[in-house]
C-alpha cells in the first residue's frame, strides 16, 4: 500500500514537472518567434529538441519545480541519454544547441541564476560541404518546367528566383508583389531576426517572373459566380496554388525537389541547394565574400566563408583530373 502511494506520489510531481516544463518551453518558443523571425522548420525543429529534453526529465522522475535540480551530473546524463537513443552527432548537436539557447533564454529571464548550457558539451562534428548544382545542371533544370499551363510558369519563376537571389525559403514564400522592384531590378525581403535587405534579381528572373504574373492575371477568376472564394484569394501573395491561396514553403520545397533531382543524382536536395549555388558560382566568378554576406543576409563572415571550401575543394578536383603530373 506504501508502495502504491509512493509511486502515486511519484507520477503527480512528474506531471507538475512537465507541466511546468511546457510553461517555460512555450514561453521560450513564443520568444524566438516573436525576436528571431525564425521559419516554422526552425520551429518545429527546436520543439522537437525540447521535447527529447522533457522526455528525459520525464524518465528521470525529476520532482516539482525542475529548474533547482538541474545539475551538472543531470545534464551528462542527458548526453548519454542522447547517444543511447542512437541519434547520429549531427542531431545530438543541434540538441545541444536548442537547450543551450533554452538556457541562455532562461538565465536572462531570472528563471536560473547560473548558465547550464556551459554544464553541456557539445559533440565535435565535421560539417559537410553543402550541395550545389554545377552551371550546366543549373540550365539543364531551368529549361524542365512546363509552359503550357499555369502551373508551370509559377514553378519557373520560383526556380529562376531562387537561383538569382539566394534568397531562404521562407523569405520566397512570404514573398509579397510590393516588394519587387521591376524598373529598380531589386526584391525586399525579411530575413531572419525581422532584419529586412534589398537583394538585386537578373533579367532572366524578373522575366520568368513577368510572365507568371501576366498569366496569372489572365487566369483570375473574375466571375463573381465562379467556384473560387474570393475572401479566400490571396493577391497580395506573389506565388499562389490552384486555389488562388498562398503557396506553402512545404508545396515550394516540394516543387524545387522535383526538378532537382531530375538533373542530379543528390538525394538531400532542396531549396538551400540553390542558396548553396547561388552563392558557390558568385565566388566561383571572382565575387568578393563580404558581397556573397551581405547578398545571403548573413550576420557573420564565418557562416559564408564554408563556401571558400567548397570553391577550393572543386579548384583541387579540376587540378587533379587536369594536370598531368597531380
Amino acid at each position: 500500500m506504501g508502495d502504491s502511494g509512493c509511486l502515486s506520489n511519484q507520477w503527480n510531481q512528474t506531471g507538475k514537472v512537465m507541466q511546468d516544463f511546457k510553461t517555460e518551453k512555450r514561453s521560450f518558443i513564443q520568444h524566438i518567434q516573436r525576436e528571431k523571425n525564425f521559419s516554422e522548420n526552425t520551429k518545429i525543429s527546436y520543439e522537437c529538441a525540447l521535447s527529447t529534453f522533457g522526455e528525459f526529465l520525464k524518465k528521470r522522475g525529476v520532482g516539482e519545480d525542475f529548474l533547482h535540480q538541474l545539475s551538472r551530473p543531470l545534464l551528462r546524463d542527458f548526453l548519454v541519454f542522447l547517444k543511447r537513443k542512437g541519434l547520429k552527432e549531427s542531431t545530438i548537436a543541434h540538441r545541444v544547441f536548442v537547450l543551450k539557447s533554452f538556457f541562455k533564454y532562461l538565465l536572462k529571464k531570472g528563471r536560473i541564476k547560473t548558465d547550464l548550457g556551459s554544464y553541456l558539451l557539445s559533440p565535435k562534428r565535421r560539417k559537410p560541404l553543402p550541395s550545389f548544382l554545377t552551371v550546366s545542371q543549373m540550365e539543364d533544370l531551368l529549361g524542365l518546367p512546363s509552359r503550357d499551363q499555369l502551373a508551370g510558369f509559377r514553378d519557373l519563376a520560383i526556380l529562376e528566383l531562387f537561383y538569382s537571389t539566394g534568397m531562404r525559403l521562407s523569405e520566397l514564400s512570404e514573398l509579397k508583389l510590393s516588394s519587387i522592384d521591376f524598373d529598380g531590378e531589386l526584391i525586399r525581403v525579411m530575413g531572419k531576426g525581422k532584419k529586412e535587405r534589398i537583394i538585386p534579381v537578373g533579367a532572366e528572373a524578373l522575366g520568368a517572373l513577368k510572365n507568371y504574373l501576366e498569366r496569372r492575371k489572365q487566369c483570375f477568376p473574375r466571375d463573381p459566380n465562379s467556384d473560387k472564394d474570393q475572401s479566400q484569394v490571396d493577391a497580395e501573395a506573389v506565388f499562389l496554388n490552384h486555389s488562388w491561396r498562398k503557396l506553402s514553403a512545404r508545396s515550394i520545397r516540394r516543387i524545387v525537389k522535383k526538378f532537382a533531382q531530375m538533373v542530379s543524382e543528390e538525394k538531400r536536395t532542396s531549396p538551400h541547394t540553390f542558396r548553396h549555388t547561388f552563392a558557390t558560382h558568385l565566388l566561383d566568378e571572382g565575387a568578393n565574400l563580404l558581397t556573397v554576406k551581405e547578398l545571403l543576409g548573413h550576420e557573420s563572415l564565418s557562416t559564408t566563408q564554408i563556401y571558400t571550401h567548397v570553391t577550393t575543394e572543386r579548384l583541387k578536383k579540376i587540378y587533379k583530373k587536369a594536370h598531368p603530373r597531380a
